[in-house]
């Protein structure tokens, strides 16, 4: 799916008010800590990120999409944040060297990635000893949430024991999972709801 074109007009009313609820969980689920370093991967135009920044000294905001990133580098000059640093990066395609991290988020990216395994691998890899991972994504569906999306041909949402066993196959420990988000999204006048659930995972 081509995500071109679509940066300027991504910070909806609807994206934000689900972004903050997204942060809130991630927030809530990493604790009042203080944390070093945070990836977020596929961040967009860096809405959960930028609502998390005061949390953690240093936060990665990466995508694979330049032009997302512009605009996350317009949030930085506007609001002066001195933490954040954007990174233009496909994990699915390239690795990444340069440093390890804390804590790994990732929200509703990894539905449009075919190989899971894979990039569960790699952001294990990139996680420092005791890191979390935690990954948002939307409950299994009937392909609906993407049906205005026809060049779409990724995962329609996933069910909880799948990802559960991904996780293990990868050796994450004090894993759990939980729907804690209900939506709708409109189609061609039709109303469509979905969920969104986390699952989260620590390097051993």
């Amino acid at each position: 799916m081509d995500f071109k074109g679509r940066a300027k007009n991504w910070d909806s009313d609807a994206m934000i008010k689900r972004s903050k609820i997204i942060a809130d969980k991630i927030s809530e689920i990493v604790g009042n800590e203080k944390q070093s370093s945070i990836l977020d991967y596929g961040c967009g135009t860096g809405l959960i990120g930028f609502e998390l920044s005061d949390q953690f000294e240093k936060i990665t905001l990466m995508d694979s999409e330049k032009e997302m990133l512009d605009v996350v580098n317009e949030k930085i000059e506007i609001y002066q944040t001195k933490n954040v640093v954007p990174v233009l990066r496909d994990l699915t395609k390239e690795d990444y060297n340069e440093e390890k991290f804390d804590v790994i988020y990732t929200s509703m990216a990894l539905h449009h990635i075919s190989d899971i395994e894979n990039i569960i691998q790699k952001f294990y890899d990139l996680l420092n000893e005791n890191g979390i991972l935690c990954v948002i994504e939307l409950d299994k569906e009937d392909g609906s949430f993407h049906a205005n999306e026809k060049d779409f041909n990724g995962h329609n949402g996933f069910e909880h024991h799948f990802m559960e066993a991904v996780f293990k196959n990868i050796g994450f420990s004090n894993i759990k999972s939980e729907t804690f988000f209900h939506g709708e999204k409109k189609y061609e006048e039709k109303i469509i709801p979905y969920s969104l659930f986390y699952m989260i995972g620590k390097n051993k």
